[in-house]
């Protein structure tokens, strides 16, 4: 339910329900919140979005798999706090109460991840917020054995499966959103195994698979896949046109215009929307999503602000960017996957379904960064491009019993079809995608979308987050 009433001028639109929070209640989880207690936020199981206010002091927190924005609007009384997980939320809100005119994307912010994010209700102008970090995890906890580490990462991942198995009906459907890549291998092979080990059948499961006109790198990938672990049964392509693959839609459905996000985008927002039209009531979907970043398998090389040293030597740099205290860190969007998790929420949330990926979890986050990439690496980009295999394939083995097989990364938007189809689907100029958002913003203002492909003159008032 939606929470629509003032509490002294703040207007919390997040659906408490979404929230996944364990051996609490969310109001009990809420006024943890409310007491800024850093260490009590971190005691928190789950994964939530949450708000709590003591007099005019506000705060808020979040994990990466939820996601959180604020904006601070001018009431004659004083100053309102307005809460969502959506950008079109807060600027609906607004134009609903005649305080549209004070709106703009970019005055709206993102909580990041893992940081309580403190707010006083002053009066005008108001002050900036403050960050304390209550998720820390230290760094090269682990011994540099690799069966330890997949071991213990692998069965943090199958811990939150089974949590997350425990709050919804027995008998209801499950999809995983498969590629037969590491992760969402991973995730089908943990999910499987849960089922059995707790007397439920597994044929609620299906492992959706995403493809173009019955082409493409991950429906192959995902019938090796299948076939190797004898899960055949479980396989069920998802098959969409071209003109199901929308860049424009994309753009406004995650709030973004950073080219890599909005593609994963669209392609999440045609898998959900495939699975839809074929199942109405589905609910509840799984995905891989975090498994890069927790194992650091991005290629180095494609970005030309990275090193690998700022990689091994960055606290969770792939999960939250530079950090709040960087003058890189964006405050309307946030930093690392803290932003990028809407290429997989708001696809899910807007078609009606609920996700989860137990590799955003903390739990899982806090094993990932124990391990000694350093010692294990010896800062040789190719070890570390092949660790995630190992570490994965050993844990499956050793939680499980089953040989879970290994193929090289591919990303989303890859894998639909062939490459020379997938060039023509995505503009390779990254200001187009500026381009769109920027149009997006407008219809605000009643104004047409324009032809998502069309440049257009740079706009002095768009901003550069």
């Amino acid at each position: 339910m939606h929470t629509t009433e003032p509490i002294s001028r703040v207007w919390d639109l997040l659906d408490s329900e979404a929230n996944m929070i364990h051996g609490m209640s969310v109001d009990e989880a809420r006024e943890i919140i409310a007491d800024g207690d850093p260490k009590a936020v971190r005691a928190i199981d789950g994964q939530f979005a949450l708000v709590g206010r003591r007099g005019k002091t506000v705060r808020m927190a979040r994990t990466i798999g939820k996601l959180m924005r604020y904006f601070i609007a001018k009431l004659k009384d004083g100053p309102a706090l307005v809460v969502s997980d959506r950008i079109d939320r807060i600027r609906d809100w607004l134009d609903e109460r005649g305080l549209g005119d004070q709106f703009h994307p970019s005055y709206t912010r993102m909580v990041p991840a893992h940081h309580l994010v403190e707010i006083r209700l002053l009066g005008c102008p108001d002050p900036n917020p403050t960050y304390r970090r209550f998720f820390a995890p230290k760094r090269e906890a682990l011994p540099a054995d690799l069966d330890v580490i997949g071991e213990r990462y692998i069965r943090a991942a199958l811990h939150e499966i089974e949590k997350w198995l425990n709050t919804m009906p027995d008998h209801a459907p499950i999809g995983v959103c498969f590629s037969g890549g590491i992760d969402s291998g991973a995730v089908l092979v943990l999910t499987y195994h849960a089922l059995l080990s707790r007397g439920t059948s597994p044929s609620r499961l299906k492992a959706f698979t995403l493809s173009l006109d019955g082409r493409g790198d991950d429906l192959r990938q995902a019938n090796d896949f299948v076939q190797a672990m004898d899960l055949e049964a479980f396989l069920e392509p998802i098959q969409v046109s071209r003109g199901d693959i929308d860049i424009a839609e994309a753009v406004r459905v995650i709030e973004d215009y950073k080219p890599l996000d909005v593609q994963a985008g669209a392609m999440a927002l045609a898998l959900c929307r495939g699975i839809r039209r074929r199942y109405p009531d589905w609910r509840h979907l799984l995905d891989g999503d975090g498994g890069d970043e927790n194992l650091k398998d991005y290629p180095i090389e494609e970005n030309p602000e990275l090193t690998i040293r700022s990689v091994l030597n960055n606290l969770m740099l792939y999960q939250e960017g530079w950090g709040v205290d960087s003058i890189k860190h964006s405050l309307t969007y946030s930093g690392g996957q803290s932003r990028g998790y809407a290429r997989t929420y708001a696809p899910c949330a807007t078609s009606g379904f609920t996700t989860f990926s137990p590799f955003v979890a903390p739990s899982v986050i806090e094993v990932a960064e124990g391990i000694p990439f350093i010692q294990l690496t010896d800062w040789d980009h190719d070890r570390l491009y092949s660790l995630k295999g190992e570490i994965v394939a050993r844990g499956i083995k050793s939680v499980t019993g089953m040989e879970m097989p290994i193929f090289a990364k591919r990303r989303f938007q890859h894998g639909i079809t062939d490459a020379a189809q997938t060039s023509d689907l995505f503009p390779s100029d990254a200001h187009v995608y500026r381009d769109i958002f920027r149009d997006a913003c407008r219809r605000a203002d009643n104004t047409p979308l324009s032809t998502p492909l069309r440049r257009v003159a740079p706009d002095p008032n768009s901003f550069n987050a």
